[in-house]
Parts: structure tokens; C-alpha cells; sequence
């Protein structure tokens, strides 16, 4: 029983991660790549990244997702 609920909201997040990269096609992130301190100056540099998530896998998750909701439920 608890292995249909698990399934079935597992089904749900990849159909709304699968969405979700369909409607976005990527994001971006920044991070430090390096800091340096003379005396009471600072400097930081900081870099920007983009991820792009491709097409075939965001309708993937969706195909998947859909079938773990579709699964036929075992008494």
C-alpha cells in the first residue's frame, strides 16, 4: 500500500520536473570561484552558469511519470 502512494507521488514529480524543463528549458546558478584579501579589500569573484536540460529528457520524466500513475493497483 505504501509502495502505490510512494509511486504515485513519485509519478507527480517527474511530470512536474518534466513540465517544468519544457516550460524553462534550463536555469542558471552563481558561484564563488575565487576570493582574494589584501589587507582590508576584498575581492570576490563570482560566476555565473547555465544548465540547459534537454528536450528528450524533460518528455522522458513526463512519459515516466505518467506511467508510474498509471500503474494497476495490486490487493
Amino acid at each position: 500500500m505504501k509502495v502505490l502512494k510512494v509511486m504515485k507521488v513519485l509519478g507527480l514529480v517527474l511530470i512536474a520536473a518534466g513540465t517544468g524543463g519544457l516550460v524553462y528549458g534550463g536555469f542558471t546558478y552563481t558561484r564563488e570561484s575565487h576570493e582574494t584579501r589584501l589587507g582590508p579589500v576584498s575581492l570576490v569573484v563570482k560566476d555565473t552558469e547555465a544548465v540547459r536540460i534537454p528536450t528528450w529528457a524533460s518528455v522522458g520524466a513526463i512519459v515516466v511519470g505518467a506511467g508510474l500513475l498509471l500503474v494497476p493497483r495490486r490487493d
